[in-house]
């Protein structure tokens, strides 16, 4: 069969090159247009149609879902365009374009996770002008390292609908069938500024922040306490405090104070359950101090993500790798495609080791063993149609 797209070493290189950070700083975030046309130019060349959706307020940001075969049910195969943010000054290689090094394919994106995507080319083109009993999806998503706003516009418009999914985030080719959710959260108290020489002429803020952060630890504890799942490396949920802002100077009282926290719950743990709880604690150190004490999303967060160790993808999954399906400590965009009714399962190429590094990179003695893997899902689920 004559060969339709670049040679996968130059498909790599070229979606390298195309620049797509996505940050929460403005001066940092770019579009991923770029590496989204890139992707469908090589998919409408292997068959697929492809639509490009742009997101509501930034035409350079896009989701990109190319269909190859037609009707209910079918095999997605699922990524994120966007990398972090990083300092070229620790790069010994350029991280906007392949470098291959002792056997290693070095680049910003090579592990998270572009990579994949040129593995997944590799691997349908296989497929090119086969009959498919169930159609064959790639989904490439926008903004999963900064907001998840991409895949969770997936789920707002309903689409694509399909029965199985993988996720190729870096696993290092073993299967994952769970990880934490992921909330992060500000609390600000506010208080009333006065002169330090007399507490009476105000409202400490920071005073008030003590009791917050007091509550918020006290509750670490209990969570700790009420829920473990022994299948993950911290078997725990874990809240973290990540940074506070307050005040401005020595003798004047705080009138301000904010802090921001992370909080990461295991699987069968609620968000909105979880900030019912905070808020209502929160509440009562209000009432107590006469502090105004409020808080709010930074982002709209990530539920926690498991799926049944008995599903079709998973067990493929176990069987083709020779692993069981484990957890990862990182989230991925899998309780998304979730919401789409997909069971899905993660696995992909690359270590999450390398992932948001400099010299990140992929082994390529993975490469092979990871586009065989995915032509026999998509031989089981889109070829054979099977359940």
């Amino acid at each position: 069969m004559t060969r339709r797209i670049p040679a996968f070493l130059s498909m790599f290189d070229q979606l390298l090159a195309s620049p797509s950070v996505s940050c929460t700083e403005p001066e940092w975030d770019e579009g991923n247009r770029g590496v989204a046309e890139l992707l469908a130019g090589w998919l409408e060349a292997l068959g697929f149609h492809c639509e490009i959706q742009p997101m509501p307020r930034r035409a350079d940001k896009v989701n990109l879902v190319a269909v190859l075969g037609e009707g209910p049910g079918g095999l997605v195969l699922s990524g994120h365009t966007d990398t972090v943010p990083y300092d070229e000054s620790l790069w010994s290689a350029n991280p906007f374009g392949l470098t291959v090094r002792e056997e290693r394919l070095y680049g910003l994106g090579a592990s998270d996770m572009k990579g994949f995507f040129a593995v997944a080319l590799e691997a349908a083109q296989a497929f090119r002008g086969q009959r498919l009993r169930e159609p064959l999806i790639l989904v490439a998503t926008a903004d999963e390292e900064s907001s998840m706003d991409g895949a969770n516009q997936l789920v707002a418009a309903g689409r694509p609908r399909a029965r199985h999914a993988i996720v190729g985030e870096p696993t290092d080719l073993r299967p994952a069938r769970m990880h934490k959710g992921m909330m992060m959260e500000a609390v600000t108290v506010t208080g009333q500024s006065g002169h330090s020489s007399n507490p009476a002429l105000g409202r400490n803020a920071l005073d008030g922040m003590q009791q917050v952060m007091a509550e918020l630890l006290a509750l670490r504890e209990e969570l700790g306490t009420r829920h473990r799942n022994p299948l993950f490396e911290v078997p725990v949920p874990t809240l973290n405090l990540g940074c506070i802002h307050g005040g401005d100077n020595p003798n004047r009282i705080c009138g301000a104070c904010e802090l921001h926290f992370d909080l990461r719950p295991l699987p069968g743990m609620a968000l909105g359950e979880l900030r019912a709880t905070i808020r209502a604690r929160l509440e009562r150190i209000a009432g107590a101090t006469g502090l105004t004490i409020t808080m709010r999303s930074l982002f709209p967060g990530l539920e926690p993500y498991a799926e049944d160790a008995t599903a079709p993808i998973v067990r493929a999954a176990e069987e083709l790798t020779g692993f069981s399906a484990a957890s990862v400590g990182f989230a991925t965009e899998s309780p998304l495609l979730q919401q789409l009714g997909m069971q899905t399962v993660v696995l992909g190429p690359g270590s999450i080791r390398q992932a948001h590094q400099p010299d990140e990179y992929m082994e390529q003695r993975q490469v092979e063993p990871m586009v065989t893997l995915l032509q026999k899902m998509i031989q089981r689920f889109c070829v054979e149609g099977r359940q």
